[in-house]
């Protein structure tokens, strides 16, 4: 088998052009593209997929070719024959105690590994059709790209079937790997500095968000790969949705120089998707607030000449003409603000805070704006200087108004007022010669003087039918005799 490998491989370096396409497209597979992509998708073919079939039709392309020849040619020229009766293989075998490689690679008159090398980072059954111009995927913030391992490449679908298969092959390098293995550890078994696969659209309008294909399904070498899975929804009628973020699939390669095969499962119904593969490093929340504080902070000056700026160009889209106001507390948490931020984009002075629109982020990435429900991506975040400075002098309100010169004042709420029977008294009736008022016993401070006492909590018909009251017993008695109406002291009356 493997001196027909070597066969079919030496066969196939000798093809043109169209006959790799007649190749390809007896296999189903894209015939566009350069002769050595061309050259790539049939090396490929034989590497892994070579069937007796076709065996058989590269076997009847070469002698159709050189049977051609033989009428002009007294000998038909032969393939390239390896120097070397070995057969051509890439293997890696390891010491035990050491993580380099010892490769063994035969060799022939033409140089296969080198050719052959070059192209090994690509897709297997799959055609590498690389779209032109090339498909682009939006940066992440929280992945910093070290290298690009395989360009976004599109899934072309082999058959008719609604469940393809797209095989991917490619090697890491010395140095690739070393980054991995020395990489700290944001949890127990997941490295920092990661090989992850991206999928998007096949669009070359603009940059392209994570966008899985239906019934996706990863294999790295024999094992699967956990897939994110759905958002629950609680609203009836309204489908799941699933986070498409790139897949960390290092812990299941091999970190060596050998090669490691991805099998891509995917659902073909209609739309095109490209996958591409990256080592990247992840970053954290508290590396994002870092390097936000770090580059991210607007002058004070520059947030003053922004409120002024608004409150002069549109005085009447806020709550008054003469300013602004401002609450203190974070809309996502409602907590008091500690990093005071917001879009660059925003028309609005609210701000939100930093750690935990990040957090949030970290766990869920949307990037929108929780005050205006509008994009608000981490390169276009500010932390807003003059907002900061505010928080450290003004600790005993929680929102603040802006002024049209700049300057602000803290808005404090008012404070109920309480009623006890403790609250000041209103005293009726009059007082001594001297000014001074009666007493709580009724007596001034000579004892003579005396003050009436007059229920307020009564209406004025009760009053007038007390009154009627009053003159009827003054007539049977000798003198008129007050009467206390309240559960207060005598000259007394509450003001509650």
């Amino acid at each position: 088998m493997a001196a027909e490998l070597v066969e079919a491989k030496n066969m196939v370096m000798s093809f043109r052009v169209s006959d790799l396409q007649m190749l390809l497209g007896f296999v189903g597979r894209s015939k566009s593209g350069l002769k050595h992509e061309l050259v790539t998708r049939a090396l490929q073919l034989v590497q892994f997929d070579c069937s007796p079939e076709v065996f058989k039709k590269i076997k009847e392309l070469y002698e159709t070719r050189y049977a051609k020849k033989s009428s002009d040619v007294a000998q038909p020229p032969q393939p390239p024959q390896p120097r070397s009766t070995e057969p051509l293989s890439i293997h890696s075998s390891y010491d035990r105690g050491s993580t380099v490689p010892r490769t063994s690679i035969s060799t022939t008159n033409i140089d296969y590994p080198a050719l052959y090398g070059k192209y090994l980072n690509g897709l297997g059954r799959l055609p590498p059709k690389v779209a032109k111009p090339e498909v682009r995927l939006v940066k992440l913030p929280f992945y910093t790209t070290l290298d690009e391992l395989l360009k976004p490449t599109e899934l072309v679908p082999q058959n008719n079937e609604k469940l393809q298969e797209s095989p991917c092959i490619f090697a890491l390098t010395p140095k690739q790997v070393e980054l991995i293995r020395n990489s700290r550890e944001l949890q127990p078994g997941v490295k920092s500095v990661q090989v992850v696969l991206r999928i998007c659209y096949t669009d070359t309008s603009s940059p392209q968000e994570d966008q899985y294909p239906p019934n996706i399904a990863v294999k790295v070498n024999h094992s699967y790969c956990s897939v994110p899975g759905y958002y629950p929804s609680n609203k009836p009628g309204v489908e799941p949705k699933r986070p498409c973020r790139p897949i960390n699939l290092t812990h299941l390669m091999y970190l060596s120089a050998t090669t490691n095969r991805i099998t891509v499962t995917w659902g073909n119904y209609g739309k095109s998707y490209s996958v591409g593969l990256y080592l990247v490093r992840q970053m954290t929340s508290a590396e994002l607030l870092q390097r936000l504080k770090t580059i991210g902070i607007k002058h004070p000056e520059l947030c003053k000449a922004l409120v002024k700026e608004k409150l002069r160009l549109d005085p009447d889209s806020e709550i008054a003409t003469t300013g602004v106001r401002v609450s203190l507390i974070c809309p996502l948490v409602k907590m008091r603000l500690s990093v005071p931020c917001r879009a660059e984009t925003c028309a609005h002075l609210q701000c939100f805070d930093a750690v935990f629109y990040l957090q949030m982020n970290e766990k869920k990435p949307t990037w929108m704006c929780p005050v205006c429900d509008k994009p608000a991506p981490y390169d276009q975040l500010i932390i807003d200087g003059l907002l900061s400075k505010i928080l450290t002098e003004c600790e005993d309100a929680d929102e603040i108004e802006y002024l049209v010169d700049g300057s602000w004042c803290p808005i404090r709420a008012e404070k109920e007022r309480s009623c006890s029977p403790q609250c000041p008294i209103l005293v009726l009736g009059s007082s001594d010669v001297n000014g001074l008022l009666p007493t709580p016993n009724g007596n001034s401070e000579n004892g003579k003087a005396t003050a009436d006492v007059v229920d307020l909590t009564l209406d004025s018909s009760s009053s007038e039918e007390e009154e009627e009251e009053d003159e009827e017993e003054d007539d049977d008695e000798e003198g008129p005799q007050p009467k206390r109406r309240c559960s207060y002291e005598k000259g007394l009356v509450s003001a509650c």
